[in-house]
């Protein structure tokens, strides 16, 4: 899939991230990059509402794992479980969330969602600002194999 059409499914299946003014800058199955403008997003403090920029960190971490499940082939409902977000820095501006699968335990998930119909792996996506990581959020996400699903 590629930004553009990753931006467009997003826009269409999470409204929310329409109103976030959400673009993906990258979109693999290895690594997802998000952006969003400040304006849409902005708190009173003039800096990024928590909400939004653990919105968008959720989005690219359930972006990467959607991406993954498609390029195996493996039909799925994928729905986040639990996460926690740690805010480091305020973001006065446009940001991103990048969220790979570079530490995940894919074989183990791959095998579990294979054999049970249901898997749940962890996903960490990092929140930049003026190319520095402004925050972390981590996703444990489960998948159901779910024939048919998008």
């Amino acid at each position: 899939m590629t930004a553009a059409a990753l931006t467009h499914y997003l826009h269409a299946h999470i409204p929310l991230s329409q109103a976030m003014g959400v673009s993906a800058i990258e979109a693999s199955p290895a690594r997802v990059e998000l952006g969003a403008p400040l304006a849409p997003n902005i708190n009173v403090h003039g800096t990024a509402f928590g909400g939004s920029a653990a919105t968008l960190a959720l989005l690219a971490a359930w972006s990467v794992l959607h991406l993954r499940l498609e390029a195996e082939g493996l039909p799925n409902r994928l729905v986040i479980q639990r996460s926690t977000a740690d805010y480091l820095t305020p973001i006065a501006g446009a940001f991103s969330a990048v969220a790979t699968l570079d530490n995940a335990d894919l074989e183990s998930f791959f095998t579990t969602l294979n054999r049970k119909g249901r898997a749940r792996l962890s996903v960490t996506a990092e929140l930049v600002f003026e190319g520095n990581v402004s925050g972390r959020l981590t996703g444990d996400f489960v998948a159901l194999a779910e024939p048919g699903a998008a």
